[in-house]
Order: C-alpha cells, then sequence, then structure tokens
C-alpha cells in the first residue's frame, strides 16, 4: 500500500487555551502543538502532504444542525460585543448554564438573549472553549478530512488526515470533548453518497465517539465499530458507548461498543479488534474510516489504557491488513512526546 496525507495551515487556528474541568480552569490539553508534531512526523518518514480543499458548507449541513454552525462561526464575536473579555474578564466562550430539556416541559424552548447563556445551548461541557481561530480550525479540519475521503474515493488506498480540532464527540446539535464538527462523520456520510452501499467506522480513539454513534445510530449504511474505555468505570463520555447500544431502526445491529477495562493493554486491546477487523471483512464496505486516536498509550494522561507503540504497530497491521481504501482522520492522543511515534506506528502498515 501507500500513503499520503493531507495538509493545512488551517489545523492551527484554534487555540482553546484554557479549559474548566470540575470547577477548576486547567490549560488546553488540544493545542496547536499536536498537528505541527505530526506534520513533523510525516515529512521526516517521508510521506507526501497535499493540501487541503474547501468544500463548502454543504458536506457539514448534512451531518450538523444549521443553528450550531452558524453559533460557532460567531460565537466568539457575540462574546466580544457583550463585553465579556472585559467584564468578567474571560477571553474564551465558556458555557455557565445548559438548558436541560427537562426544564422546560410542555412549552417552547427559547434562544437565550444573554450570549453566557447561549454559550450552553450546542455546547454539552465547560471544557471546549471557543477562541477566535476555533472555527475557522474546525472547517479546516472538516475541509482536510473531505479531500481525504475524495482522493481515497478516486482511488488512493490510503490518506491520512492530521486534523485538529479532533471530531466524534460532535453530535448532530451539539459539540463537546474538545471537539466542534464531527469530521469522521462527515466524511463518512459524503463517501456514502458517493455510490456505497456499505462505508464501515473503526474508532480507535480512547474515548467512546457518542457523537458519531449518535449520528449513525438509525442508519445502516454506515456502521460504527468502536473500542474504547468502559464509560461505566467512569470515562468521558459518561452517559454512552455501552455494549448494548446496537443501533435502533434501519441502524439496529449497525453499532458495536466495546468497552475495555482501564489498565487494558497491548494484548487485550489487539484481540478485540481482531473481533472487529473480522466483522469489518465479512461487512466488505467499499471505504473504511479510521477515527485515529492514540490516547489509549500507556503514556497518555486522558485514559487508563496502556498500549504500547509495538501495540499501536500491531494495530496498524490489523487494519491495513483489510485492504480497503482507507481514510485515517486523527482524533485524540495528548501526550506530545508519544503522540508523533505512536501514530507512525499506525501508519507505517498504509506506508
Amino acid at each position: 500500500m501507500s500513503l499520503v496525507a493531507v495538509w493545512s495551515d488551517g489545523y492551527l487556528a484554534h487555540d482553546a487555551k484554557w479549559l474548566v474541568w470540575a470547577g477548576m480552569r486547567l490549560d488546553g490539553d488540544e493545542e496547536a502543538d499536536r498537528a505541527e508534531i505530526l506534520r513533523a512526523g510525516l515529512v521526516q518518514a517521508g510521506v507526501e502532504l497535499l493540501p487541503a480543499e474547501e468544500h463548502g458548507r454543504g458536506p457539514i449541513e448534512a451531518i450538523h444542525e444549521a443553528g450550531m454552525i452558524d453559533y460557532l462561526e460567531h460565537a466568539y464575536e457575540g462574546w466580544i460585543d457583550a463585553g465579556y473579555t472585559e467584564e468578567p474578564g474571560s477571553d474564551r466562550v465558556v458555557p455557565y448554564a445548559f438548558p436541560h430539556p427537562d426544564a422546560f416541559g410542555a412549552y417552547p424552548s427559547r434562544v437565550p438573549k444573554s450570549r453566557a447563556a447561549m454559550a450552553g445551548v450546542y455546547c454539552m461541557d465547560t471544557a471546549t472553549t471557543i477562541g477566535p481561530g476555533t472555527y475557522r480550525g474546525a472547517r479546516a479540519a472538516v475541509d482536510g478530512a473531505l479531500t481525504a475521503a475524495r482522493m481515497v474515493r478516486d482511488g488512493a488506498p490510503a490518506v491520512y488526515a492530521p486534523v485538529r480540532p479532533p471530531g466524534h464527540h460532535a453530535g448532530t446539535s451539539y459539540f463537546g470533548g474538545s471537539c466542534y464538527l464531527n469530521n469522521v462523520a462527515i466524511a463518512a456520510h459524503w463517501l456514502s453518497g458517493q455510490g456505497a452501499t456499505s462505508v464501515a467506522i473503526v474508532d480507535i480513539d480512547a474515548h467512546h465517539g457518542n457523537g458519531t454513534q449518535q449520528i449513525f445510530y438509525e442508519r445502516g449504511d454506515v456502521h460504527y465499530f468502536s473500542i474504547h474505555v468502559d464509560p461505566g468505570e467512569g470515562w468521558f463520555p459518561h452517559w454512552c458507548g455501552f455494549a448494548g447500544e446496537t443501533g435502533a431502526g434501519a441502524g439496529e445491529g449497525a453499532n458495536l461498543n466495546v468497552p475495555l477495562s482501564p489498565g487494558t493493554g497491548d494484548s487485550g486491546y489487539v484481540a478485540v479488534l481482531d473481533q472487529i477487523c473480522a466483522k469489518v471483512a465479512t461487512l466488505e464496505p467499499e471505504f473504511l474510516v479510521i477515527s485515529l486516536g492514540v490516547d489509549s498509550g500507556a503514556s497518555d494522561p486522558e485514559s487508563p489504557l496502556q498500549v504500547s507503540n509495538d501495540g499501536f504497530r500491531d494495530i496498524g497491521r490489523r487494519l491495513a491488513a483489510l485492504s480497503t481504501p482507507t481514510v485515517l482522520i486523527q482524533e485524540g492522543g495528548y501526550d506530545l512526546r508519544a503522540l508523533g511515534p505512536d501514530v507512525m506506528a499506525v501508519l507505517d502498515a498504509f506506508r
């Protein structure tokens, strides 16, 4: 096989800067140096970098509610106009109130006039802040994913998009978990509209892709397979990602979650991946889309899984052995020392 990668300087535009977790303001962990590290690793490995192409809002609106897209585009300027950068002095959009559906009863929900209240309408947490370059970065990530998908549609065996911000926690009308637009879902839906009867998504990020699952849960043309740390053990996204979630309606049986116990290492992870790859092989999809998170690495601060660099190499071999035209789109991975080597370990089999 051969591999090329899609690059955009727009991947560097989003600057989360900080987040609020458990009531505490902490430094952001999804920053531009992640993309720079990945680009440097690709250049060192001799992987050709091709430019991302703009695709407009159409493919995004096919997945996300237009109101959410509009909000993301104008949230930061609205925050400035409301004076919040001066009082209370917050240089990032961060919500403080969330409109729980039970709070409305039978009467209609309202769009709040307050920009501070509006910040909680689409965002699901306080850890996904919006800055001046957030929307540009999210759009660039989508363009990178779609460019990679188009190249695979046109015959490339494997294309990697080292995008940020990531996307698999963003759903139809909500964003969170450091994700704003669902890059993988947008690319998979676009591929399904190119005459493909079946597209498979394999999500190897340490955390369940709740947004991807929600988007495709009632569809049978896009199958979602996820290996992740057990949310029942207290890990994000907490409320979904359990084994009993198998799809509904036309999507019944097209969703497979395999939660892993904290501390699971190479052998346990690869054994589960073998089972998933066998199911993908039986499905015979026209295209494979990988949510390429490496935060299951042993040194990553964001999960308790213990996959080694050799383990990531085994993961890459198994995915490449499916011999399906493959789009690889970056998700998590937050140990900056291990990020490049672990991603390249997965990609080596596709080179």
